[in-house]
């Protein structure tokens, strides 16, 4: 940033989904505000990059078309376009074959994956699974839950790798039943999305509407300390600036938040860090000339924690006719080899998608891809034992992002997250006009 010194209503630190929206709400509200992004483009883990001429998330994302993290971006005036994939034609991944997926009645009804009685437990299920109410289950392990709910094992393996999907998580013995059972519902019921662009779009959109709302943005400004500041905040970035502000939103995770405060503020945040379980992924983004098995476009591990799913099928990401692929494995709590990971990813191209060899334009292989801050746990109580955006005896401090918040996973947590952010803080100078800056 140009000015040594500054000075805000408002500063935040950290340039993805929920930093920018959250600044963008507050902006809205009347307030001034600054938001610093150690990088210089915008999105954090929303970025899409331009592999040759085809358009690469980072690992297969999908908006809850449902969630409240949509919501938001239609508040905020975020255009974005898609399509819907399909189950239809789908495959389940058991022991190395290939079964039709059961994503509706005829492809039930004719699945070799399991047999008449299992099949009848899954179409109750199915039938059944948007009336349970995940509140009550918030503290009980999802692996819990799916053994003394259901009976047949091969459904239980089918419904823990629906779970998988729509939570990008492998901790069955961890993850609330509560989160895991509204992430599924949230994903039978209104399907996602998969974005034309990828979703870059969001960040340009967050980011053009933060701008019209008068947001001052700084890109390869890199925060390097959150203070107090007497009464109120000062944000010191590494060229020597100082922003002071009445109100700091850290939009990052509990380790970004804890590299930054100092005190008692930092002794929380290390706390947090030290309870978050990251949730990760082994993702090989793939683009080929042409693909090969044109209606093979989606495939489930259902006793493996993996996915396929051409994602181009239904989204714009490339010249007409090149397939854009994401393959991912689900990463557990158990250590992980990224060889081995990725020859696993290979081998369910070679059963999917045969002759994929021959038709790679463009490859890319992310070993350790950060899916989420911290695992919503049983032990915590499910989303709502997570932190809240304001920070306990830290008046005007606040955090965001997929860790934080009663709502939602993923990037809808962040979203929601700061939008509950914004309005605390415009509350609060609602409450008190003058706070100091």
């Amino acid at each position: 940033m140009e000015d040594r010194n500054t000075t805000a209503d408002v500063v935040v630190v950290g340039g993805g989904l929920g930093g920018l929206a959250a600044a963008t709400y507050a902006a809205r509200g009347g307030r001034s505000v600054v938001l610093c992004e150690k990088a210089s483009a915008l999105g954090g883990r929303a970025m899409t990059t331009a592999v040759g001429d085809v358009r690469f998330n980072l690992g297969p994302h999908a908006l809850y078309a449902g969630s409240h993290g949509i919501g938001v971006l239609r508040e905020l005036g975020v255009a974005f376009h898609g399509g819907k994939p399909s189950a239809s034609g789908g495959f389940a991944i058991h022991r190395g074959a290939k079964h039709a997926l059961p994503g509706g009645f005829l492809s039930l009804v004719t699945t070799s994956l399991f047999g008449l009685p299992a099949k009848l437990e899954t179409a109750r299920l199915l039938g059944s699974f948007g009336r349970v109410d995940p509140g009550p289950q918030a503290s009980v392990p999802i692996g819990d839950w799916i053994a003394a709910n259901i009976r047949h094992p091969v459904v239980q393996e089918l419904v823990g790798a629906l779970v998988r999907v729509a939570t990008y998580t492998n901790d069955p013995q961890r993850l609330s039943a509560g989160a895991a059972l509204a992430q599924v519902q949230s994903a039978l019921s209104a399907s996602v999305l998969y974005l034309d662009g990828g979703w870059q779009t969001l960040a340009d959109g967050l980011r053009d509407a933060a701008a019209a709302a008068g947001v001052r943005i700084a890109t390869a400004a890199r925060a390097t300390a959150v203070e107090r500041n007497g009464s109120a905040w000062r944000v010191r970035l590494a060229d020597g600036t100082a922003i002071a502000a009445a109100a700091a939103v850290v939009a990052g995770g509990p380790d970004v938040a804890a590299a930054l405060l100092s005190g008692a503020e930092q002794a929380l945040a290390r706390r947090w860090t030290a309870e978050a379980i990251p949730v990760k992924a082994a993702c090989l983004d793939l683009a080929l000339s042409r693909l090969p098995e044109p209606r093979a476009t989606f495939a489930l591990g259902i006793d493996r924690p993996l996915y396929l799913s051409v994602h181009s099928a239904v989204a714009k990401l490339g010249p007409a006719g090149t397939a854009v692929i994401h393959v991912a494995k689900y990463l557990g709590s158990a250590a992980s080899d990224p060889k081995a990971d990725e020859r696993e990813l290979e081998a369910l191209l070679d059963l999917v998608q045969p002759a994929w060899r021959t038709a790679v334009h463009e490859r890319r292989f992310l070993p350790d891809m950060l899916v989420a801050n911290a695992l919503p746990t049983a032990a915590g109580g499910g989303t709502k034992g997570r932190p809240g955006p304001a920070v306990p005896g830290a008046d005007g401090l606040y955090v965001v992002g997929d860790w934080v918040g009663p709502h939602g996973m993923l990037a809808d947590a962040s979203l929601a997250s700061a939008k509950q952010a914004a309005a605390l803080i415009v509350q609060r100078a609602v409450n008190s006009p003058r706070a100091a800056a």
